[in-house]
């Protein structure tokens, strides 16, 4: 059997790889996770009269509130009238006030995308003639305080409460019935609702000072719930707590009646019941992330909630499993342990979980990426990679699981078969092998044996014991008193022969450390769907670099634009660097150096010095050492260049006190 199904997973899985390829080198145009595209006026340019208003493109739809776009003097003055609108399409904008004296602005924008997150950045341009301003802008998002860390943390706490609701409620169904009356099972899965429950409600109060100004003292402010309540992401919350009232139902009934229920044909039916109940109130809660993140904006968004649907009831059945699993292996008490039927059951499950994550995550990866590079350029494309790479370790951890589980499997029909012909001698039977054999007759054989007269012996005490048989004994208390002693002393006694089986034991350690595994990947999936996707960064540099390329062009503008690319090697060392050189002639010029981030928000670093080489006439190096003048704005006037010809543009970039690169570009200047 196994060489037969061995070469169809191959099959699968090449046909899989062979999608992917054609995905990813087919890819189109979409868009998620807002970025900045376009602005006017542009990022430092000098415009020679005071504009009477400013927009901003982005990538998709976002929105806005009155704080949305500010536009700050040199002195940090807003100058904005503050009612921003929709100038036509992904266009927005905001009017200034009129008569506005020269120097350098600050364009300071906050809004949330259409996949629910906020987006935050700067930039500046100036009227007449740069100058110096007293406005900083601080790189530091709403994401990055105590309200985003706390709006991330429930955000991975919701996603465990779900898999571990969900899954668990699945493996009890389908897998192992007989654990809907096991205690520990019972609080994992409750425990998975109440995080769930707790996170959604963290969630809704925290959302408005996560999207707005990051306050603590705003988490409670109920104005600002009733916007949230407004938008697509309230909605859904809203939506996820009226289904975890009906989970709740589901548990109450899984739990109790379910477990209680001894006619097996009614348990069947309810069985199925309870399989259609559970799966419809899964899937809607899972359509309470997918209809409000990712999946719902870009390419094929009719398609992309669906699979992103199947994508997380699979993650749930797979990981939530799992822990209900490991809960069972080691918390379930000796007198219902989980039978090697159940490992089987579940193994067949999580494989084909598994087959579903690689289909659907190959669509996802397909449109959040676009392309191949985007693997490597992009910090979405790098966390995949680490997600990917968690997800092969797991798998392998499962194949060892997965041998564990059959070794455990052929154990079993030969101590069922030593056990009867143990009986057969004449000897009683033995509840320990009865348990490890998964034969629950055994179990009641050896429990008890009734005495012709009505009387009760135990057949199952300890030789070795102190504690005599029970005869007529006068005292009740002190009977009940050794029975419980008797009784604790046997169930020690079969969970240390339980554990001590060599297949058992093996297979709680394989568990463990793939439930270890899933903690990490899970950690990794909730950073992943609060990164701006590869595809939109990309998008988002192309954008800027089409917008340098005209700049570029001497004949158009008369200004040299050069975008370069760096990394310290350090934490944030990461970056882009361009160089603004106007009217990049023989003679003076005016420098403006920006620093951005990966995904175009301006930042500081602590020094950056430009130096211009002309190795044709050995001229140079000619040192530059430009003035701060605004977050990731740097500006010198008088930047002499003293003949035409090809130059070396070397710029030295230090984001920390040990952390320094230098990048280099020619460029046609004169």
């Amino acid at each position: 059997m196994t060489q037969t199904i061995a070469p169809r997973v191959r099959t699968v899985v090449l046909l899989l790889l062979a999608a992917a390829c054609a995905l990813l080198t087919g890819a189109g145009p979409a868009s998620a996770h807002a970025a900045v595209t376009g602005s006017d006026p542009g990022q430092g340019t000098v415009v020679q009269e005071a504009p009477a208003r400013i927009s901003l493109t982005f990538s998709e739809p976002v929105a806005l509130s009155d704080d949305s776009l500010r536009v700050l003097d040199p002195q940090g003055k807003r100058v904005d009238t503050g009612k921003p609108s929709n100038a036509g399409g992904t266009t927005y904008g905001v009017r200034l006030h009129s008569g506005l004296p020269d120097g350098t602005y600050t364009v300071a924008y906050q809004v949330v995308s259409a996949d629910s997150h906020p987006v935050t950045g700067a930039y500046t341009f100036s009227i007449g003639a740069p100058s110096k301003t007293s406005v900083t802008v601080s790189g530091q998002t709403t994401d990055d305080g105590v309200v985003g860390w706390l709006y991330g943390f429930g955000r991975y706490m919701s996603y465990a409460g779900f898999i571990v609701m969900a899954g668990g409620a699945a493996f009890v169904l389908a897998c192992w019935p007989r654990g809907s009356g096991v205690r520990p099972v019972q609080r994992f899965v409750v425990s998975g609702w109440l995080a769930l429950t707790a996170s959604t409600l963290a969630l809704l109060l925290l959302r408005g000072s996560f999207t707005g100004s990051g306050k603590i003292a705003d988490v409670f402010d109920l104005s600002l719930l009733g916007q949230v309540l407004q938008t697509k992401t309230g909605a859904a919350l809203v939506s996820r707590l009226l289904l975890l009232a009906a989970a709740a139902l589901f548990i109450a009934v899984l739990f109790g009646a379910y477990d209680k229920r001894e006619d097996a044909q009614e348990k069947r039916d309810l069985t199925f019941g309870l399989a259609i109940g559970g799966l419809v109130v899964a899937a809607g809660l899972a359509a309470s992330w997918a209809m409000s993140e990712h999946a719902s904006v870009g390419l094929q968004a009719g398609i992309s909630m669906p699979v992103d649907i199947v994508h997380l009831l699979a993650v749930a059945a797979w990981l939530g499993g799992l822990g209900t699993l490991l809960t069972a292996l080691y918390r379930a008490p000796a007198d219902a342990p989980v039978d090697a039927t159940a490992v089987r059951r579940f193994s067949a499950v999580a494989f084909g979980s598994v087959l579903a994550l690689i289909a659907t995550g190959t669509y996802q990866s397909w449109r959040q990426l676009g392309s191949w590079s985007a693997f490597t350029d992009t910090r979405y494309g790098q966390l995949l990679l680490a997600k990917i790479a968690l997800v092969t370790v797991l798998v392998g951890v499962a194949w060892i699981s997965r041998r564990w589980t059959g070794r455990l499997a052929e154990t079993v029909p030969a101590s069922a078969e030593r056990e009867k012909a143990r009986v057969g001698a004449g000897a009683a039977p033995d509840p320990v092998r009865a348990e490890i054999s998964g034969d629950p007759t055994g179990t009641d054989i050896a429990t008890q044996v009734s005495d012709a007269d009505g009387t009760e012996s135990d057949t199952a005490t300890d030789p070795d014991s102190d504690v005599p048989p029970l005869s007529e004994p006068a005292d009740a208390e002190r009977a009940a008193q050794l029975a419980r002693q008797r009784a604790a002393r046997d169930a020690a006694r079969q969970k240390r022969l339980r554990d001590a089986d060599p297949n058992r034991s093996g297979l709680r350690r394989s568990v463990l450390a793939e439930a270890g595994i899933a903690v990490a990947l899970l950690a990794v999936t909730t950073v992943l769907t609060q990164t701006e996707p590869g595809r939109t960064e990309q998008e988002a540099r192309a954008a800027t670099s089409n917008s340098a390329s005209a700049s570029t062009d001497p004949g158009a503008s008369g200004a040299l634009t050069l975008n370069m690319p760096f990394d310290t090697g350090g934490e944030d060392g990461k970056g882009i660097v361009t160089i603004d050189l106007d009217p990049a002639r023989v003679g003076n010029n005016e420098m403006h150096v920006y620093v951005e981030r990966p995904n175009g928000r301006a930042f500081d670093i602590p020094e950056v010095k430009v130096e211009f080489t002309l190795e044709a006439k050995n001229i140079g190096p000619l040192p530059v050492a430009p003035d701060h003048i605004a977050t990731g704005h740097w500006s010198a006037n008088g930047v002499q260049i003293p003949m035409a010809g090809d130059w070396q543009v070397d710029v030295t970039v230090r984001t920390s006190d040990i952390d320094e690169v230098t990048v280099t570009k020619n460029a046609q200047i004169g």
